[in-house]
């Protein structure tokens, strides 16, 4: 039986959601295949090892009892976590299952740390998870594999407002205004017209030190789940509708205005042609293991790329899950196919 490390909660505006996946993959791991070895970081970065129970992870009470200071050991191969609390116990592991959304968790920097220290990942690497958190890079990467972006324009902290403005002229209204590096789309707006760039911008640099001007691309939105390192299984193609505004926050997580038809209501052909885009997106950015390529679809059948999650929301609303259940595998099948696929893959 392996030991999998479970990595959880984290220095990011994304901790809550990263709660309810760790609650869903805690819950739905195969015990007779896997244990798991919870670790938990709270938003102020203590580490900690939890042994309460799973539930607590849902209102964010994990911390109040149950709790042990720990860290990684990071001499390479050691697999270990270090408990502090006097005792010099030490835990041992197989693998490393980091389900930490946005900074300082998706973004490359614990991949990077688990890669140090020879700890086997479960899931896309240090290269590719910084690659997909950077929207305007990963836009020049997969423009070079022949998939359609949107146009877009780059601006760092400090940029003139005039430069803006005219970069968002030549754009049209309306368009996005985005922090290039973080999640769940926080920091974006959609700017109507010129008198809302301002503010927009500005809660846009709140995330980021940079920023990214995107022209507004008619349709809506698709995507798809991505498992596998040499053989890719795509899930089923799903599809966002809104009935205004964009998907933001807020309607990710709680559907108010909107809805996710899985599968998508569009043609098998164009759903195909979905499931092949995605994988060469997924292919152009080093992926592995499994992460969801977000599309458009324009009203002439036109695919546009949006971007890529590296670690996919598991809550009861995420759609990652949700389409691979589209193709035969329901959540502990799911889990325990991204465990083996991650563990094989750190071998080769």
């Amino acid at each position: 039986m392996k030991t999998i490390l479970v990595l959880f909660g984290g220095c990011s505006t994304e901790y809550g959601i990263s709660l309810q996946s760790a609650h869903a993959v805690l819950t739905h791991m195969d015990r007779t295949k896997y244990r798991p070895l919870a670790i938990g970081i709270t938003r102020h970065g203590q580490w900690f090892y939890y042994q309460g129970d799973a539930a607590r992870l849902i209102d964010g009470s994990w911390q109040e009892n149950g709790c042990i200071p720990c860290t990684l050991r990071l001499d390479r191969n050691a697999g270990q976590v270090l408990l502090l609390d006097g005792s010099g116990r030490r835990l041992g592991f197989d693998a490393a299952f980091p389900l930490l959304h946005g900074k300082n968790g998706e973004d490359g920097t614990l991949q990077g740390l688990l890669e140090l220290a020879g700890i086997p990942l479960i899931g896309c690497g240090t290269l590719s998870s910084a690659l997909c958190m950077d929207k305007d890079r990963a836009h020049q990467l997969v423009s070079l594999a022949g998939i359609s972006v949107p146009h877009s324009a780059l601006f760092r902290y400090g940029a003139a407002p005039a430069a803006i403005s005219a970069a968002a002229l030549r754009l049209g209204y309306p368009l996005f205004v985005k922090p290039v590096r973080a999640g769940s789309s926080f920091g974006i707006s959609r700017v109507e017209q010129p008198e809302e760039l301002a503010g927009a911008v500005a809660e846009a640099f709140v995330h980021d030190r940079e920023v990214l001007l995107e022209e507004a691309i008619p349709g809506f939105e698709v995507g798809c789940a991505i498992l596998g390192d040499q053989e890719l299984i795509a899930g089923v193609v799903d599809e966002i509708e809104l009935s205004q505004g964009f998907f933001d926050y807020e309607e990710k997580y709680t559907l108010k205005s909107s809805a996710i038809h899985c599968p998508a209501r569009i043609p098998a052909e164009k759903a195909a042609e979905i499931q092949t885009a995605a994988k060469t997106i997924y292919r152009a950015l080093d992926c592995r293991c499994f992460a969801r390529v977000d599309m458009f679809l324009t009203p002439q059948g036109k695919i546009v790329f949006n971007e890529v999650n590296t670690i996919p929301g598991f809550t009861a609303h995420s759609r990652y899950p949700n389409m691979m259940k589209g193709v035969g595998l329901d959540l502990p099948v799911l889990i325990s196919r991204i465990i083996e696929t991650g563990v094989a893959a750190c071998k080769r």
